[in-house]
């Protein structure tokens, strides 16, 4: 067995540990990049090089393979890129105000290094990679979130409880039942306000001026996911009425280039026999798409919706020096 394929089966033991549930073939094509025949010669390894492996079929069909009692803690590897990974979300998350969970990794950082030897070899590696690394400064709002309302916020989402907001400059307060908080250039909290709609709606969170978590639980809004609700928008703007199915051509020139863009998570990318490409999606918020589209000029042509090609039309330039 090569020195590669050791320290993926040893990766997949770890993953199987983990999970509560295990780690099915279709997870591990995912976490490895790898086909299903190749995902199953893993799972025999496995099964074969420990003697601790439960295998099980789940509600769903789907079999899983889980490590039981698995003693694989001195089976770290890298500890440099573990220490570097947590010191990068910590940077990430103090940088979009959720201190809690900066002080958290900071926490799982320190304890890292506290069991492992060589601690002053391994700061040193990662700090060197650390301060190579820099971040691109790009134009846009930089909203402040205040560490006690999103705290808050955080808090209601575990009961899941309902949450009493001040929001904007309303002197009243509301009563929120949040579903999740969507993180971008601005922060906002996905939640229904049942006294005035039923349906799910964003709130910006730097506009949340009081939140209290109240001693009261709510049921989700059925099958709502972040996940799906996210999707339904280009940007972060939800508007039933806009959403519908997207198509934009980009020349031949630019099929490459938007070819290694992620438009939308549930994107689909058709090459088309002249060169160029077809993308497809799903979802709402004309004007941020326009936003984008200008970028590209008179590379990329709106074959639908109709509202949309209509807004970009005669705004696209044949003088940018380069494409996004």
């Amino acid at each position: 067995m090569s020195f590669s394929k050791a320290q993926d089966l040893i990766r997949l033991a770890q993953l199987a540990a983990s999970r509560r549930t295990g780690i099915s073939l279709e997870e591990i094509c995912a976490e490895f990049g790898v086909s299903h025949r190749t995902a199953q010669r893993m799972t025999d390894a496995l099964e074969q090089t420990f003697g601790n492996v439960d295998a099980t079929d789940g509600a769903d069909r789907k079999r899983r393979w889980r490590l039981v009692d698995p003693g694989l803690s001195r089976l770290q590897l890298r500890h440099e890129t573990g220490v570097e990974a947590l010191e990068i979300a910590a940077r990430t998350a103090e940088t979009e105000g959720r201190l809690r969970h900066a002080r958290a990794l900071d926490e799982l950082r320190d304890g890292m290094l506290v069991r492992v030897p060589a601690r002053a070899r391994i700061e040193a590696d990662a700090e060197a990679v650390l301060a190579a690394m820099g971040q691109v400064t790009r134009p846009g709002p930089r909203v402040g979130v205040a560490p006690g309302i999103l705290d808050a916020i955080i808090e209601a989402l575990r009961g899941p409880f309902r949450l009493r907001v001040r929001y904007s400059d309303r002197a009243e307060k509301r009563i929120l039942e949040p579903h999740g908080v969507l993180l971008g250039h601005r922060t906002y909290l996905a939640a229904r306000d049942p006294a005035r709609a039923d349906e799910v709606r964003n709130f910006r969170i730097d506009l949340i001026h009081e939140a209290e978590p109240l001693n009261e639980s709510f049921a989700f809004q059925d099958g709502f996911t972040i996940a799906n609700y996210a999707a339904q928008a280009f940007g972060v703007w939800q508007d039933p009425a806009q959403f519908g199915e997207v198509i934009w051509r980009f020349a031949p020139e630019a099929a490459e280039r938007a070819a290694g863009f992620r438009f939308h998570p549930r994107q689909e990318l058709e090459p088309q026999d002249d060169g160029s490409l077809i993308v497809r999606f799903h979802a709402a918020g004309w004007l941020e798409m326009a936003w984008h589209l200008y970028q590209w000029g008179d590379k990329v042509d709106v074959i639908a919706p109709e509202a949309l090609r209509t807004m970009v039309e005669g705004h696209r330039r044949s003088d940018f020096a380069a494409m996004p």
